[in-house]
Order: C-alpha cells, then structure tokens, then sequence
C-alpha cells in the first residue's frame, strides 16, 4: 500500500502551489486506482490545518473548501484511513530511537510508525526527515525521476 504525507496532499489541493500538477495527478491515480491507498489520520487533520491558516497562505482555503477536499478524497473506494494501531508504542518508541528524534519531528515518527503498522511499502513524501526512518520506503512524486 502507498501512503500520502500532508505536504503532498496540501499541494494537490493548492491550485497556487507550483507544486499542484505533480501532487493532484499523484493523488488523483491513487484514488483512482483499485489498489489500496493509506491516507494517516495525523496528515488529514494537519492538511485542514495548513491550508486553511492565514499566515502560510494569502488567502487561505476557506473551511468549505478544505472541507469538500478532504470529503473527496475520503470518498475514494479504495482509500484506508490510517491510525494509531495496537503495536503503535513500540514500533513508534524504536522509531524515535533509530532516528534520534527530538521535537517537532516526533510528528514524522509517528506517521512512519502508523504507516509500518499498516503495512505502507512507500510513503508519497517532499519531506527529507523521513530518511531518518529507513524501515519505510519514501518517494518524492512532486520531482521528476532523474
């Protein structure tokens, strides 16, 4: 299963972002293909988040709008929502360890450990910080394959 990381999902809802065209085809092939896709609890709400704060965009999705997204992508058949499972703690404590986590980046951890709950292969991700977690495979859809 492939996973999408908020700054994917953010990009593909920002029709400004020069970034939008990789990110929405990236995600519409997900939600368009049988297969299934993983979409993390803790990248949904920070996506409503980040799009609707007024000091990172001017102007700002409005709440109907992050809102109809979101519903959208939660409307394709083929997506899993993604949470905290019950081996969450150990797997989330050795992440923390092997990639020598402090602060904010115990965010980062905390969707790796989600994903490798779920069985997630690859992460959809502009976000270098999850190299720090080797256990789960990153791929950068946002730049072309050199």
């Amino acid at each position: 299963m492939i996973a999408v990381d908020t700054n994917v999902l953010v990009h593909a809802h920002r029709r400004d972002s020069p970034f939008h065209a990789p990110a929405a085809a990236a995600v519409r092939e997900l939600a368009e293909s049988p297969a299934r896709w993983g979409l993390p609890w803790p990248c949904v709400h920070e996506v409503y988040a980040k799009v609707t704060h007024p000091r990172l965009f001017s102007p700002p999705s409005s709440h109907a709008q992050a809102l109809s997204q979101i519903e959208a992508w939660l409307s394709s058949p083929s997506v899993v929502l993604l949470g905290e499972a019950g081996d969450h703690w150990p797997r989330l404590r050795a992440l923390l360890e092997v990639g020598r986590v402090q602060g904010p980046m115990v965010h980062d951890a905390r969707i790796a450990a989600i994903c490798l709950s779920h069985g997630v292969h690859e992460l959809l991700t502009a976000d270098r910080d999850f190299g720090r977690f080797p256990a789960l495979r990153t791929r950068n859809p946002l730049v072309s394959p050199s």
